[in-house]
């Protein structure tokens, strides 16, 4: 365990602080876990079709999880990731060990509130970092929430999260590369992160004022992260917004893509889920998801979704898979938001 964050603080906080789920009874419950199963592996079938990858023989368990389940999964996630930069944070600290302590519960439980937040909003999710094969999340009382929320068909609503979830098992499972890729860029901005603490207290000072614009509103979460993070870290944060663009564009493409006999009800979904993320919620709620990242996820799916659809368009879609050959053919940051840029570099 880190000394700068204990998670099992973190989980106890997390656990006790995340939302009440829906009230369904017990055999509503077990439906519903029924369905996702059957969900994904019927998503399976079209995301193949859909992305003509081919995806090995599928040995990412897929666990249908409540929100302290998906905390956990997270909990051992978010560990593995963040563990090394603490470890070399506390080396240059070197703090007494009561300071520790207390440093690290006080960490753990503000990572608690975090994912406490984060359970009631997510509502799949591929997981690979602390689990070699992968693990698919589903989130049921989140999938049924929403579904109430919408008004929409329980079972299309559900297949089409399962499409969207099933395309990312499949991005990292048929393309062997991306998750050693990933792991790698991590790696990287780890070691960029310049951990000294005077300078590491300077940069906040930084992040604070771009905290009160987003506060007011002015601001975005990538200006509080760019103010925390040295010149050479920041290549790296562009490089993996890119990469993250591109995964979660094209399995908003895909999970959209799909026949209206498949999912009659799709058009309705996606228009009622697009305006459930453009209201958002109250000033706080807004605040939050802006600092976390979330407001900056949503561009990702705009974004890399508008691209995934311009590049097909244009050339096809064998010809866009050539973006799964190798990390030199991913798209840059800057050709998220210019296709035309990518297809000149790696078609010619």
């Amino acid at each position: 365990m880190s000394s700068l964050i204990d998670w099992s603080v973190a989980e106890r906080a997390a656990r006790s602080l995340a939302p009440t789920p829906p009230s369904v009874t017990p055999g509503e419950a077990n439906a519903v876990v029924a369905e996702l199963r059957t969900s994904t592996e019927r998503a399976a079938q079209h995301v193949a079709e859909l992305t003509r990858l081919t995806e090995p023989a599928v040995t990412a368990a897929t666990s249908v999880v409540d929100r302290p389940g998906w905390v956990s999964a997270n909990i051992a996630s978010m560990s593995t990731v963040m563990d090394p930069l603490t470890e070399k944070l506390t080396a240059k600290r070197k703090p007494g060990r009561v300071t520790a302590a207390v440093g690290g519960r006080a960490t753990g439980a503000q990572a608690g509130a975090i994912l406490a937040f984060l359970s009631g909003k997510v509502l799949g999710q591929y997981e690979f970092f602390s689990v070699e094969k992968g693990q698919l999340l589903l989130v049921a009382p989140n999938i049924v929430a929403v579904e109430q929320s919408l008004k929409v068909d329980p079972s299309d609503f559900r297949l089409w999260v399962c499409l969207h979830e099933v395309t990312h098992r499949v991005q990292f499972t048929a393309v062997p590369w991306m998750r050693q890729h990933m792991l790698d860029e991590i790696a990287a901005l780890t070691e960029a992160l310049d951990v000294d603490p005077d300078a590491l207290a300077d940069r906040f000072k930084s992040a604070v004022g771009e905290i009160a614009k987003v506060a007011r509103g002015r601001g975005d979460a990538s200006g509080v992260m760019a103010a925390l993070a040295p010149p050479e870290a920041r290549a790296i944060m562009d490089r993996v917004t890119g990469f993250m663009s591109l995964v979660e564009g094209h399995a908003e493409y895909v999970m959209n893509a799909v026949d209206s006999s498949v999912i009659p009800s799709q058009a309705a979904i996606e228009k009622k889920f697009a305006l459930r993320r453009k209201k958002g919620g109250n000033p706080l709620d807004r605040l939050l998801k802006t600092l976390l990242g979330m407001d900056a996820k949503t561009r990702q799916y705009t974004q890399g979704s508008q691209f995934v659809r311009s590049v097909v368009d244009q050339i096809g879609l064998d010809d866009f898979n050539v973006v799964w050959s190798s990390p030199s053919t991913l798209p840059t940051k800057a050709e998220i938001t210019a296709p035309g840029d990518w297809i000149k570099r790696v078609h010619g």
